[in-house]
């Protein structure tokens, strides 16, 4: 076992440090939140977001890609169109810091040593998880901090453009929604289960965040060998 795990180890060095290409960079944009409290539009990007990213070219059509991203989510039902909300008066900000790990597919050949200027669209999607803080409205409406946070999973589905500036700099511009499986990023579900009686809104619909932005990467590594691909 021993040396089958050996052989296995030196098969994937090797086929690292000679058929592959990497890239890492920044992310700088806007976010905005879907749910329960404040704006429903999905692409209205009202605060900072920053973060970083790596990616493994692993063919000319697809990427593995893992990035971290920070957040201070700023929601208020006096964005929203709902009169409604208008007359709820909510509002809140929570700090959320991502983590997201997933596959990059290119609709067209994606060959960064192919020198000639060339751009190409993609889509994202994999896992992510986003640690924010908990909280809650009483029944006067009051945001009460629970000092405590919690882990939303979600999917990624981002869309974008790449484009070649240089030999080792690319620009992209994109756009991703996160679906997440929790309905506690707003409050409207609150984590404590004693404070139940505090839920509001849709129950059955869960929380939405959203990236867009730019991302600026630098490549490196040796010529890749596409041909198993």
């Amino acid at each position: 076992m021993r040396y089958l795990l050996v052989f296995f180890l030196g098969l994937l060095s090797s086929q690292i440090s000679s058929a592959q290409i990497y890239e890492f960079g920044i992310f700088a944009g806007g976010s905005n939140f879907v749910g329960d409290v404040g704006s429903t539009s999905y692409i209205s990007p009202n605060q900072l977001a920053l973060g970083g990213l790596v990616k493994w070219n692993r063919s000319p059509r697809h990427a593995f890609r893992a990035s971290i991203t920070y957040t201070n989510l700023k929601v208020e039902d006096s964005k929203s169109d709902d009169p409604r909300r208008i007359q709820r008066g909510y509002g809140f900000k929570n700090g959320l810091l991502e983590a997201s790990l997933g596959m990059e597919f290119t609709f067209f050949d994606w060959n960064l040593h192919d020198l000639t200027s060339k751009g190409t669209p993609y889509l994202y999607t994999g896992v992510s998880v986003a640690r924010h803080e908990n909280f809650y409205f009483d029944n006067s409406g009051t945001l009460t901090q629970e000092n405590t946070a919690s882990w939303a999973y979600g999917i990624p589905i981002v869309l974008g453009y790449k484009y070649v500036i240089s030999p080792h700099l690319i620009l992209g511009a994109e756009v991703g929604a996160r679906y997440t499986f929790s309905d506690e990023l707003d409050g409207s579900v609150p984590d404590a289960s004693f404070r139940e009686q505090f839920s509001f809104g849709n129950t059955n619909s869960n929380d939405w965040y959203v990236f867009s932005g730019f991302t600026l990467t630098y490549t490196f590594g040796r010529k890749p060998c596409y041909c198993d691909f």
